[in-house]
């Protein structure tokens, strides 16, 4: 339930008890963490009460709702948003931004990347440029989604060799993210990336057994074997740095940690797009 798509009319009070519903709790449950009485909660869910700021945050927090859709309860019950947006670009976000460019910096030779709630790349290091030659380019034209330039048949997934990890991988991460956010251009995103060509057997990973998941991609070669970590801004007040994450991949074994720093040594042509 992405509630910024939905009516601008629609009572505040149903899209409380949608995210209620969404996270499976009871009306006792949500008013007890909320800290507010079952029978208030009821009034405000079916239209009877009107819900206060304070109480519209309150209940956001509880619900885990995302700054985003937080704005957009606000908005439903009258209420100026309580959360800005602004590029990365703006000057009010240049030590964010700073912080941003010196992490994936850091990182070189190994590739890193900011993305955004939808997977978009905002930022990379040159490692990672390095490693999309032979990519389509029109996967190349901004925005540049990253999960389908990884599972694209004329992206990266030709040379991805442990492809049905990696795509269950990917899959599983994005539904997690659907499941707290119910986004429908997530959904959408997902359904995209299920109809593109997987190897036989492909499924989901096994959260389970599986503590790391490595990208094993080809590159001149050598088969590079990379982990992934997720680094997010905490307690962010904004909503681009509340959607922004960094992915770092780091060499899962001697082999690929060597192969990266000699390839920047090499001083190798980036491919920029």
């Amino acid at each position: 339930m992405n509630v910024q798509t939905i009516d601008a009319d629609r009572p505040v009070g149903d899209l409380l008890r949608e995210w209620r519903r969404h996270r499976r709790l009871s009306q006792l449950e949500l008013a007890t963490g909320a800290e507010l009485s079952t029978r208030h909660l009821s009034f405000v869910e079916s239209g009877r009460a009107l819900p206060s700021r304070d109480m519209i945050l309150r209940l956001a927090e509880y619900l885990d709702v995302p700054l985003r859709e937080r704005n957009a309860l606000l908005v439903a019950a009258g209420f100026a948003p309580a959360f800005r947006q602004r590029t990365l670009d703006d000057p009010a976000l240049a030590a964010a931004r700073a912080t941003i460019d010196l992490l994936l910096k850091g990182m070189e030779p190994y590739p890193a990347l900011a993305v955004d709630r939808y997977w978009q790349l905002v930022a990379s290091n040159q490692a990672t440029l390095r490693m999309l030659g032979g990519v389509a380019p029109m996967l190349l034209e901004p925005p540049i989604n990253v999960l389908r330039l990884s599972l694209h048949p004329a992206g990266l997934a030709p040379r991805i060799r442990n492809l049905g990890q990696w795509r269950g991988h990917l899959l599983h991460r994005l539904r997690q993210q659907i499941d707290a956010s119910n986004d429908p251009v997530l959904i959408a995103l997902l359904r995209e990336l299920q109809a593109m060509p997987a190897p036989e057997g492909a499924g989901e990973v096994d959260v389970q057994t599986s503590i790391a998941v490595p990208m094993q991609l080809e590159l001149d070669g050598q088969v590079l074997s990379m982990l992934s970590t997720t680094t997010v801004f905490g307690t962010p007040v904004d909503i681009t740095l509340a959607e922004l994450a960094l992915e770092a991949f780091v060499p899962a074994d001697a082999t690929t940690a060597e192969c990266l720093r000699r390839m920047a040594e090499s001083h190798e042509p980036a491919v920029s797009p």
